[in-house]
């Protein structure tokens, strides 16, 4: 099989250097805003320097705490409302909203909604590149990728784009690890489950040769889950593979469900993920090495309907000339915008343009060009 290993990291990055230009920026959360974005101190005062009742709640230290129940209850105009119940109350909200990912209360399991396995799917893009969405980390899952493996094999498909954007929650999670294995190097760990201070972690390794040696990029975004996650921080540690798209879900951990006495769930995180290198990837998720928004609604019709119609039609059909560099610099497309000036001129407003998996084309993009550039 053709591998693209005949040029070093460094290379690699200055091959993709220009498409990680027009990344959009981050999206900063509203309650911590970044450095840049506070005003200087010669700047007038303004609204957005008021610190936020999350930021005025985290200043308060155990005496502060204190003063504010016994205030609360002395001074309320209601105090009947500040009742023991309705302090516990608020304190179970508290720590469900500021830990998102850890704490969780769920309604009891005979009124909880199941969830849908994530079915698999694959296909060649191209007639060289192999696209596999592995979908739900469990047995039948894994066993189609095995046969989409052998088939790319089979078919010289010498680069690789693995989707992890639809992949639920596992909880075994050493069948996850299987999926992992079919990538990374025989005897290294690919991650670690790391328990609380006094108890022993648990490590996962590769037991088995890879079944795939080419270039891989993988795509993520927030409905990337558990395992998965840890999947995609150990493809890019071993493989130096491209993670593209979102920031993960933060929820590489593994959870308990507590029995409440009314019946329902408290769902604690016991341990968290460790990626080979050491980091832990909750709560705050894998960050792409090269960010693409998209919507998830738009990509979850794509998901839907890509059954029958394949995932080619979602991104530029291959006959259609590629983006020049000075448009892709400047984050144009010029097809579009010819299409639209030829509409108006006839008289007529712009047809809404058809679903678009604008990941996935970063992801093509960036194996073009290192084909391209592995032939100068």
């Amino acid at each position: 099989m053709t591998q693209f290993t005949s040029f070093s990291f460094v290379s690699f990055f200055l091959a993709i250097s220009a498409l990680a230009q027009t990344s959009p920026p981050t999206v900063m959360s509203p309650s911590r805003p970044a450095a840049s974005a506070r005003p200087s101190a010669l700047s007038s005062p303004s609204l957005s320097s008021s610190p936020t009742t999350e930021d005025l709640v985290n200043s308060l230290g155990p005496t502060d705490l204190q003063a504010v129940i016994t205030l609360l209850r002395t001074n309320f105009t209601n105090p009947d409302e500040i009742t023991d119940t309705e302090l516990n109350r608020a304190t179970v909200e508290g720590l469900v909203v500021r830990l998102p990912r850890g704490v969780m209360l769920l309604p009891a399991k005979e009124n909880a909604p199941a969830e849908a396995p994530s079915i698999f799917y694959s296909e060649i893009i191209g007639g060289h590149i192999g696209y596999v969405r592995v979908g739900s980390l469990n047995a039948a899952n894994l066993q189609a990728l095995d046969k989409s493996l052998s088939n790319f094999v089979a078919k010289n498909v010498n680069a690789l784009i693995l989707d992890l954007r639809a992949s639920h929650a596992a909880t075994d999670l050493a069948l996850a690890a299987e999926f992992a294995k079919r990538f990374c190097p025989k005897g290294k760990t690919l991650f670690t489950l790391r328990k609380p201070a006094g108890r022993q972690d648990r490590v996962f390794s590769a037991d088995r040769d890879p079944a795939f040696r080419g270039l891989v990029m993988v795509l993520t975004d927030g409905d990337t889950v558990g395992a998965a996650e840890a999947i995609a921080a150990a493809l890019r540690f071993y493989n130096k593979a491209l993670v593209i798209g979102q920031t993960t879900a933060g929820r590489a951990a593994d959870y308990s469900d507590l029995l409440l006495p009314s019946g329902k769930i408290l769902r604690l995180a016991v341990a968290e993920m460790v990626s080979p290198d050491g980091r832990s990837l909750f709560p705050e998720g894998l960050k792409p090495d090269l960010p693409v928004e998209m919507s998830m609604a738009d990509k979850r019709q794509i998901f839907q309907v890509s059954g029958e119609k394949g995932m080619t039609p979602f991104v530029y059909e291959g006959s259609r000339p590629h983006l020049n560099e000075a448009a892709l610099l400047a984050g144009t497309n010029p097809e579009v915008e010819a299409a639209e000036a030829a509409q108006q001129r006839r008289g007529r407003a712009p047809e809404k343009p058809p679903a678009y998996d604008p990941v996935l084309q970063r992801a093509l993009d960036v194996v073009t060009s290192l084909e391209i550039y592995q032939k100068r």
